[in-house]
């Protein structure tokens, strides 16, 4: 009997691997899942906890946030901007037998269009590389409020084949636009929008507060990590393993505010044409030594440099005194991290401080994991950290004069503990507690009415309970997710919903001689009255409001969704119930949630 060329053997889909930044190691998944109706989105995750705006590719409002932080380095801002920005642990790798292609489509707002391409292959045992781009194009349905946005990856791992040198790196090149119309003008629109009016159920003839306006983030990342293992373990008795490890990464990125004409929405300005713009570049570099062994565990030092350069090339003077344009310079930092396996218990901790420079910054992360039995397992974290506001609080400048500052911020301190059980027959059910001194936030001022940086000098308390359950009768399921949450917050800078909720109720079969896989139900969720963030076009950031509570309406979503070999296709009436249950659902406030619309979509996966 002869043997079979290994060539001649036909790959597993188990051998098509994912690797994370965290070296966490998944493969690819054709299947159509509740799981993965939840993730196609233009974000392509799961959004619950995120409201998105009317129109594809603009930004969420965040119902929900988790507080916890390895930062050292303060964010570049603009955050609102930052839902689809891919950052470095938002990047896989791919190690895979054949080549893959996966293609991904979604039908946008009016024109345009969501496409997302995916490409794979090892040329060889030891090195992989993958190409893709995600591209956007979206008119809205409201006046001035196109979106256009490209994300292009470029990945590539390589190990040698005695596997003791192995280096992997990324780059990615963004841009992320978006026109602004500064919400529905208070009157008459809002009214107009919340009676229901027939007229005005053709979206475009409302009147917004901006037009001719847009921002964008455009920025580009060269990255790679390479490590050399200096003691290689040999076998299953070997007891050391010690290796040398690299980082380097540079990333260049900028911010405009363009508008043809200035306008009194955000009150006066310096010039007549507004175009705002604020780069950071910063260049970073960590040299590690990791350090294993069958007794004490996995060890990593780890010293790290940041060489950042944000701000604007020109000089403002306001009343007297003069803004400086550039925050630069040098941070050095240390830090170690920990892993071992021990009798069922899994642990894992980090820490990292800044040693010098113009930013202080420390954090400290330690959890273990405990698996009960096969379905049951147990989490428990802590989480401390201590890093400066982002950049656009600490200084900022515009040609709008109201919108330039230099301020001396404390750090913002956080401490939270967390806890999690995960049950397939139970339920998943999560639990964190945090508290936040010296929050920095987004607010207007009450000399100007327009919307500054402000700090908090008392402390806030911030509980969240989630539960994840799932009940199957059948071929009949119901997908249960619920959030509550509870601030202590005498000054409600803080806000979000007490609950928010999604239940999905669906039906799954084979149809076709199991040649189809069909799933179709209706989504269901809410969230209660708050406080909802107000939004800044001119920042791109949310800031607080407490004038009036938003929330409270269901939004409804059908889809039938159906699976044919690795073809997955998509159908959503989303938003179906929006023209009999009120006219009150908005994203935040002046910018309403979306009409009720059809939408299509599809996914190919090829495996050649």
């Amino acid at each position: 009997m002869t043997k079979k060329d290994p060539k001649d053997q036909k790959a597993k889909i188990q051998d098509y691997l994912i690797i994370s930044r965290e070296n966490d190691t998944t493969f690819v998944d054709t299947t159509l899942t509740i799981q993965k109706e939840y993730k196609f989105n233009y974000l392509r995750r799961d959004n619950f906890g995120l409201i998105p705006f009317s129109n594809l590719g603009q930004t969420y409002n965040s119902l929900t946030y988790n507080l916890q932080s390895t930062n050292l380095m303060p964010s570049f801002g603009a955050r609102a901007r930052h839902f689809n920005y891919m950052e470095i642990e938002d990047i896989n790798y791919y190690r895979v037998p054949t080549p893959f292609t996966e293609l991904f489509f979604k039908t946008a707002f009016e024109q345009g269009q969501l496409a997302d391409s995916f490409f794979t292959v090892n040329t060889s045992p030891e090195f992989n590389f993958s190409i893709a781009y995600k591209g956007l194009r979206s008119l809205g349905k409201y006046q001035s409020i196109l979106t256009s946005s490209g994300n292009f990856r470029f990945t590539s791992n390589y190990r040698t084949k005695n596997n003791r040198y192995s280096a992997r790196g990324h780059i990615v090149t963004q841009d992320l636009m978006s026109q602004e119309n500064g919400g529905l003008q208070d009157d008459p629109s809002v009214a107009n929008f919340e009676t229901g009016v027939e007229e005005f159920l053709e979206r475009s003839i409302l009147e917004v507060n901006l037009t001719n306006t847009e921002n964008i983030i455009k920025a580009k990342r060269f990255h790679l990590e390479h490590n050399y293992k200096i003691i290689k373990k040999k076998d299953s008795l070997s007891k050391n393993k010690l290796s040398l490890g690299h980082i380097i990464s540079f990333e260049d990125k900028y911010y405009q505010y363009d508008q043809n004409s200035a306008t009194t929405f955000f009150g006066n300005a310096f010039k007549s044409t507004i175009k705002d713009r604020v780069t950071l570049e910063n260049f970073y570099n960590q040299v590690q030594l990791n350090y294993s062994n069958n007794i004490i565990g996995d060890l990593q030092f780890n010293i790290s440099s940041n060489n950042y350069n944000y701000g604007y090339n020109k000089l403002t003077e306001l009343n007297g005194n003069i803004i400086v344009n550039r925050l630069k310079g040098n941070i050095f930092s240390a830090g170690g991290k920990y892993h071992k396996q021990y009798k069922g218990f899994d642990l894992e901790g980090s820490l990292g401080l800044n040693v010098s420079g113009d930013f202080d910054g420390n954090f400290l992360k330690a959890k273990a994991t405990f698996e009960l039995n096969d379905d049951l397992s147990a989490t428990a974290s802590v989480n401390h950290s201590s890093k400066a506001p982002n950049y656009n609080t600490l200084l900022y400048q515009s040609d709008y004069i109201s919108y330039n500052w230099q301020n001396n911020f404390n750090n913002i301190e956080t401490e939270q503990l967390a806890f999690q059980l995960k049950s397939k027959k139970i339920a998943n059910i999560s639990v964190d507690y945090s508290t936040i001194s010296d929050y920095v936030y987004f607010k207007e001022d009450e000399t100007s009415s327009q919307v500054q940086a402000f700090q908090n000098d008392k402390s806030i308390n911030y509980l969240r309970v989630k539960l994840d359950r799932e009940i199957k009768v059948g071929k009949f399921a119901l997908n249960n997710t619920l959030l509550y949450q509870n601030v202590e917050d005498s000054d409600n800078i803080l806000n979000v919903p007490e609950f928010i909720i999604r239940n999905t109720l669906y039906y799954s079969s084979h149809l076709f001689k199991k040649a189809m896989y069909l799933q179709t139900g209706v989504t269901f969720n809410y969230f209660t009255k708050y406080y909802m963030n107000a939004y800044n076009p001119l920042l791109a950031e949310f800031y607080v409001q407490t004038e009036r509570e938003y929330g409270g309406f269901p939004r409804l979503d059908f889809f039938i969704n159906a699976k044919i070999r690795q073809t997955r296709i998509y159908l959503k009436a989303e938003h179906f119930n929006s023209s009999f249950t009120g006219y009150n659902f908005y994203s935040a406030p002046n910018n309403p949630y979306r009409d009720f619309s059809i939408r299509f979509g599809v996914v190919w996966n090829f495996f050649l």
